[in-house]
């Protein structure tokens, strides 16, 4: 990390490989975010609605328990959890595999700090984009829950909108990006140590990648209790 940190060599070249990272990591990543976002928002919709939901509860319910799971876990915590898979197996492998062909070593012996040329973007460039799929898939997630309304009539709009509604806080949406941008941090940092310190072969590689996922999905969770503990 101290070496990552510093100032880079060329600004004009970290700026190039922070657009990089954000299309790779960020822009490429908003399609699984959007449709496992989608399908969880109805199945959480419509699972409160005929297994929880009673004659004595308000029939907003559903509404407004989708709109704080999505808030509150999913749509930070879990999604993180599920780009982690995603993203912190391609950081590791992309840059265990130039370590295995020493395409690091080569800018090392040019002079270049290779640390932070090659990991610097990819942790601000994800650091920039979690936050964003988290909106998009708070959105994506509620949009699920109205399919539910408009094609499958487990519930009524008017009824879904009512809860969705109902006592917003808005912390609870600024708890969430502020989670998320630790996980980005997490993901982007442990994965490209995992990535850097490979010794070996390409097996090596994928051992690294599988490590890097299990290790920032451990972190991930542990941080989410701490974090939740201290927002909250």
């Amino acid at each position: 990390m101290g070496r990552t940190f510093k100032r880079p060599d060329s600004w004009r070249m970290f700026f190039k490989q922070y657009l990089r990272e954000m299309a790779q990591l960020g822009v490429d990543s908003i399609p699984i975010v959007l449709l496992i976002s989608f399908f969880i928002g109805a199945v959480i919709c419509i699972q409160i609605k005929l297994n929880i939901q009673s004659a004595w509860m308000p029939h907003w319910v559903s509404g407004y328990v989708t709109r704080e799971i999505m808030l509150l876990e999913f749509s930070s915590s879990i999604m993180c959890l599920i780009l982690s898979g995603k993203v912190g197996s391609n950081i590791a492998s992309e840059i265990g595999t130039m370590r295995t062909s020493q395409q690091i070593d080569a800018l090392d012996v040019m002079g270049v700090n290779s640390a932070n040329y090659l990991i610097l973007p990819k942790i601000a460039g994800l650091v920039t984009m979690i936050p964003i799929l988290v909106i998009f898939s708070t959105a994506c997630g509620i949009l699920g829950a109205y399919a539910t309304a408009w094609v499958g009539h487990i519930i009524t709009a008017s009824d879904l909108t009512a809860g969705m509604q109902h006592d917003f806080v808005s912390w609870f949406f600024w708890m969430g990006i502020i989670k998320s941008l630790f996980f980005a941090f997490i993901i982007a940092s442990v994965s490209s140590y995992f990535g850097y310190t490979v010794n070996g072969g390409s097996i090596s590689v994928g051992k690294a990648s599988t490590n890097a996922v299990v290790s920032s999905s451990m972190l991930i969770l542990f941080s989410d209790l701490f974090l939740t503990n201290l927002l909250s």
